[in-house]
């Protein structure tokens, strides 16, 4: 057989594909997001499709009430879909296991109840729940995780204190690092900057973008922050009324897509500078 005619060239793409569809964790088809009461149905987002891989940065932006909140939910089993398939490392997340599904997604809520009279790493412990045992014991590996988990998001030296000492940027890292400490390839957040001002605003995502890139966990978070989220995230999730896509920055850029966020009347998008401002 002539050298140009070996048959490797089919299988080397196979592998390829193969290597390519393995990085992704999530992926959702045909999405239909909102809520059912009784027979009735309320939609608030239809047709999504999006794929997130690992180490990816991954930020969910739109207007206030269009879905960002619904869809996470969504995606991380707190509520149900309308209609479509959700898949979480090639396995269909309808077929997962509540207690799998733990293993597998790790969630950071704006308003979570949690006992502010815990100290920091008995907080950060109880992302290893998916792990334990029936009374709830840690094992060694379980503490080596919560200390790495604690010393990822550099925060070793809030260890003494209790959760109501500290604040809210703090206590913010003290849920990332719980969700560390949970050891899961998938990390969602809705809004992690809700109340931190400016810098700590910019401080939590900056963590969450070298967090992605030293784990190789996917993050995805709510935000609001959108001019942040341009500088920092490798794919950008629009939620629009009428649609929802999935690109990078620079192709949404590209396709004028940020110019239909807001009313122009106060608000418009700059190409050259990549961000919003106030129209003068």
């Amino acid at each position: 057989m002539a050298p140009g005619k070996e048959k490797k060239i089919p299988f080397l793409r196979f592998n390829k594909i193969e290597t390519e569809t393995k990085n992704i964790i999530l992926r959702t088809e045909d999405l239909t997001i909102g809520y059912r009461k009784k027979q009735q149905e309320t939609i608030v987002a239809s047709g999504i499709d999006i794929a997130v891989k690992e180490g990816e940065l991954v930020a969910v932006i739109g207007i206030n009430g269009v879905g960002k909140s619904t869809f996470l939910r969504t995606i991380s089993g707190v509520q149900e879909a309308l209609s479509g398939k959700i898949e979480i490392k090639e396995e269909n997340r309808e077929n997962i296991s509540s207690e799998k599904l733990a293993r597998m997604i790790s969630l950071v809520l704006t308003e979570q109840p949690l006992s502010k009279n815990l100290s920091v790493p008995e907080l950060v412990a109880l992302g290893r729940q998916p792990y334990t045992n029936w009374i709830g014991s840690l094992t060694a590996e379980d503490r080596k995780k919560v200390r790495e988990a604690l010393a990822l998001v550099k925060i070793e030296d809030l260890q003494t204190k209790k959760c109501y000492e500290l604040s809210d940027g703090q206590m913010q890292k003290v849920l990332i690092s719980r969700a560390l400490a949970q050891d899961t390839p998938l990390m969602i957040l809705d809004e992690p900057t809700s109340h931190l001002d400016m810098y700590h605003k910019a401080q939590v995502l900056k963590l969450l973008k070298d967090l992605s890139l030293s784990t190789q966990k996917a993050v995805i978070f709510a935000t609001h922050e959108i001019n942040l989220a341009l500088q920092l995230c490798d794919k950008i999730i629009l939620m629009k009324p009428k649609e929802v896509v999935q690109d990078t920055p620079q192709q949404l850029i590209q396709k004028g897509h940020f110019e239909s966020i807001f009313p122009q009347d106060l608000i418009v998008f700059d190409r050259t500078t990549k961000s919003f401002r106030i129209k003068t």
